[in-house]
């Protein structure tokens, strides 16, 4: 089939495709979900030990062993802070504030990575006064719970020191609220332009020469369209 044809059945059926489209635009604007601005909290941290001061223990440069078990603890620490456990801990402050979240949700929204030695900690929540909360029992929870993660340091734990206090930014509506509308549009197109072409399949009325000559017969003469567009002033024949 060529593309004249393909013009002929989309021109011909234009009404079928503009329906669908005109469907998915309201539909999408009738039954759209408001959707709800995201807010995120960002904090910075390091973590690390203090050197070794007893004499007899030390096998090596103290500020050397310090700096290595350091570093381990801080690529275990990302995971510690993504884990149902540092979740629970956190929301078990928050309800003493009367604010009750469920742990699974925080660690859901929650993102940890390290660059640098440098740790950073991202909470992501809907409420703007709640992740506030949040991210204030999750300092808390950092600098005064952690040796409960590392039973290997002892009582004391790891010494937690926050580089950047949790700050909250809006993040406005996501990427996928503001394209709900043009991708149901382009799936109304789509749909519109198949059934358009499905229709003109199981329709079997003849209105090109083509079409007559494809069934063996010859076309002796066409009776020019009478319709509208002909009646038009610009498209009058002489």
């Amino acid at each position: 089939m060529e593309l004249r044809q393909y013009w002929r059945i989309v021109r011909r059926r234009w009404w079928i495709i503009a329906g669908l489209i005109l469907v998915a635009l309201v539909g999408s604007i009738v039954f759209r979900s408001h959707p709800t601005p995201m807010y995120q909290a960002s904090m910075r941290f390091t973590i690390g030990v203090a050197p070794e001061s007893d004499s007899e223990r030390v096998t090596m440069d103290p500020l050397y062993s310090a700096y290595l078990a350091s570093e381990y603890i801080a690529d275990d620490f990302t995971e510690i802070l993504k884990s149902e456990s540092f979740a629970g801990d956190v929301t078990a402050r928050l309800a003493g504030h009367g604010i009750v979240v469920s742990p699974g949700a925080i660690q859901g929204y929650t993102v940890a990575e390290k660059q640098h030695r440098i740790l950073t900690m991202q909470i992501t929540w809907p409420d703007e006064d709640q992740l506030r909360a949040i991210a204030a029992a999750a300092r808390q929870t950092l600098e005064e719970e952690n040796a409960k993660y590392f039973t290997q340091l002892g009582a004391e734990g790891a010494q937690v020191f926050v580089i950047d206090s949790p700050t909250v930014v809006s993040l406005g509506v996501s990427l996928m609220d503001r394209l709900e509308i043009p991708i149901r549009i382009v799936l109304g197109l789509v749909a519109g332009v198949g059934l358009a072409f499905l229709v003109d399949y199981v329709d079997d009325t003849i209105r090109e020469p083509e079409e007559v000559e494809g069934l063996g017969m010859s076309v002796l003469g066409q009776i020019p369209c009478s319709g509208w567009r002909e009646r038009l002033p610009w498209r009058r024949r002489p």
